[in-house]
């Protein structure tokens, strides 16, 4: 069964289990997640915590060759293995694609499983003054999905993540990045992340956000550069458990041109 399979809820129970006795007992920080924008926080859940974030997203790319609707359930597993490092199991879950062609009508369906990405998230630095709060994430995605869904090798990413807190409840985040992938040929090739996001606080619960990202920066051979703009919105319930919605439009013909996005988070 791929990795993929596992259901990261479970994954997070059991967890929760045997680092019950490292959590925090009394602590009065609030959720902090890695949604819905492109751009993720530098902070890290903390000693013997366990968050999942997970989702459902629909997004629609069309063009004069093809009509495509996608549907996935993007999860987030993060656990904590100190006040500075977490572990992080990342996947779209399960993925239904329904393909168009829009000159014959003829209509086709994949459903199956994504790759899941293995990872660790190194908070490296608070904000002081000017200087941003830190973090690194390393990860790599696996080939453990269905077949329709499944990447070639291993895939390596690194991503900086870097926050400002401003004043009147403005944020500011920037996400570089660079990753390895491989093309259908199993010719390994290079591209680049970038992602800017401000956000805004309204009151103690919500959060708002207006993001422009480029997921992707790459030769034409390859994929070429996907860009987007996303905005949204987070409502923290409690301390522990936030929703969120997020839309995305495309800016180019690379880019899926409209995207939904809900989520739930939660932290053991």
């Amino acid at each position: 069964m791929p990795v993929s399979r596992f259901s990261l809820f479970s994954l997070a129970v059991l967890s929760s289990l045997s680092l019950s006795g490292a959590a925090h007992a009394a602590d009065d920080d609030t959720i902090v997640t890695d949604r819905p924008g492109v751009a993720e926080s530098s902070k890290v859940v903390g000693k013997g915590r366990v968050q999942l974030e997970t989702s459902v997203a629909w997004e629609r790319q069309r063009d004069d060759a093809l009509h495509s609707r996608t549907l996935t359930t993007p999860s987030l597993l993060r656990v904590g293995l100190g006040d500075t490092l977490e572990l992080r199991i990342e996947t779209d879950g399960r993925t239904i694609e329904h393909d168009v062609d829009p000159a014959s009508g003829a209509h086709a369906i994949s459903a199956g499983w994504a790759d899941t990405e293995l990872g660790l998230k190194w908070h490296v630095a608070d904000q002081q003054g000017s200087h941003p709060s830190l973090g690194w994430l390393l990860h790599a995605a696996l080939p453990s999905g269905s077949h329709d869904f499944k990447g070639h090798g291993v895939r390596p990413s690194l991503r900086l993540a870097a926050e400002w807190e401003l004043p009147g409840d403005y944020s500011l985040g920037l996400l570089p990045g660079v990753g390895s992938d491989s093309d259908d040929n199993g010719s390994r090739y290079g591209y680049g992340v970038f992602a800017a996001n401000l956000g805004k606080d309204f009151g103690d619960h919500a959060h708002g956000f207006v993001e422009l990202a480029a997921p992707q920066i790459a030769h034409a051979a390859h994929g070429g550069t996907q860009l987007l703009f996303d905005t949204g919105m987070s409502y923290t319930v409690n301390r522990d458990c936030q929703v969120d919605f997020a839309v995305t439009h495309g800016l180019n013909h690379r880019t899926p041109d409209l995207g939904f996005a809900f989520g739930l988070s939660l932290r053991i």
